[in-house]
């Protein structure tokens, strides 16, 4: 069972789907890190704020990208599902939200590390997390 679960990981339908959450994020925490980067340095916000709003920002831009191409054979299309996938995603990333700002608060607060890199990190802590319970419940058929 767990050779099953992990050679499933490396190829066949989940490996891809996987593969393309992964470019799909690292893509979206691109654009959140660059937000996040001009509400801080250049528009003076505190980083946490800044954080907030860049997540707010990019949790659109990811369901678009995931919904076209990570689920794509089990998009929600037609309004109604597009829109109730869409209320899903902000559900999932909206409580994913104090999990990152927690994470990029400890980091930087508590031990000096540099606020993008602190995000960086958060980002990736808090992705398993939004993984697990998108592609469960924001895509899931009944």
């Amino acid at each position: 069972m767990v050779r099953a679960l992990l050679r499933s990981m490396v190829s066949g339908p989940l490996a891809v789907r996987l593969r393309r959450y992964v470019i799909v994020g690292t893509t979206t925490a691109g654009v959140q890190m660059v937000l996040l980067w001009l509400f801080v340095d250049v528009g003076q916000v505190n980083y946490l704020l800044g954080a907030t709003v860049a997540i707010e920002i990019t949790i659109v831009m990811t369901y678009v990208l995931n919904n076209a191409w990570t689920f794509a054979s089990i998009q929600n299309s037609g309004w109604a599902a597009y829109f109730t996938g869409l209320l899903k995603t902000n559900v999932v990333r909206g409580t994913a939200i104090p999990i990152q700002l927690a994470v990029l608060y400890a980091l930087v607060d508590f031990r000096g590390v540099q606020y993008l890199l602190a995000n960086a990190v958060a980002i990736l802590l808090s992705g398993i997390y939004r993984y697990v319970l998108d592609s469960r419940w924001t895509w899931k058929r009944t």
